[in-house]
């Protein structure tokens, strides 16, 4: 084979792989808006599910949707999809520990807002975008940018002589 056919080849699949992570998102959010609707179907029917749900997945499935929501609206939306949260001595606080816990697994993003309305959002993989080659030859060709992370001294002013370069102070210790 020919380099262009190699070329040809590499263009194919990478516009392949980004359409795919496209989809693949496309689906997830059709597979949570999916749960939702069977949870609440299967409520309103007085149904209860041969596999129960746990807290946590249910909290993963209502936030997979997209929205950000506070731990209220979490709690609430739970209770509405038919998750039984009467086991639980303190709904709310169970609700914000499983957020907690899946915001420091990365699973959500939390956002702060003002006391009482912090909210979580899923964390969506970001769509995957393969490096083509003008993306790594600009990333090589930084070098500007890479002189400048090296500088230690601060330039010349134009008013005066040069400065000394900057230091960090010791931290001052005092007696307690």
């Amino acid at each position: 084979m020919a380099e262009r056919d190699y070329r040809a080849a590499l263009n194919a699949a990478l516009r392949e792989y980004e359409a795919l992570g496209l989809e693949k998102g496309a689906i997830d959010d059709r597979l949570a808006q999916l749960g939702q609707t069977i949870g609440t179907l299967t409520r309103l029917l007085g149904l209860t599910p041969t596999v129960p749900l746990g807290l946590t997945d249910a909290c993963r499935m209502i936030l997979r949707h997209g929205e950000p929501m506070t731990p209220v609206a979490v709690r609430d939306r739970l209770t509405s999809i038919g998750i039984d949260m009467s086991k639980y001595a303190n709904d709310l606080a169970a609700v914000h520990t499983i957020l907690k816990r899946l915001n420091s697994s990365g699973e959500l993003r939390f956002i702060p807002r003002t006391p009482g309305s912090h909210q979580y959002v899923w964390n969506r993989a970001t769509t995957p975008v393969a490096q083509t080659r003008d993306i790594v030859s600009v990333m090589h060709d930084a070098t500007h940018e890479r002189e400048a992370m090296r500088v230690t001294a601060v330039p010349e002013d134009e008013d005066g002589p040069p400065r000394a370069p900057r230091t960090k102070r010791p931290a001052s210790k005092k007696p307690r």
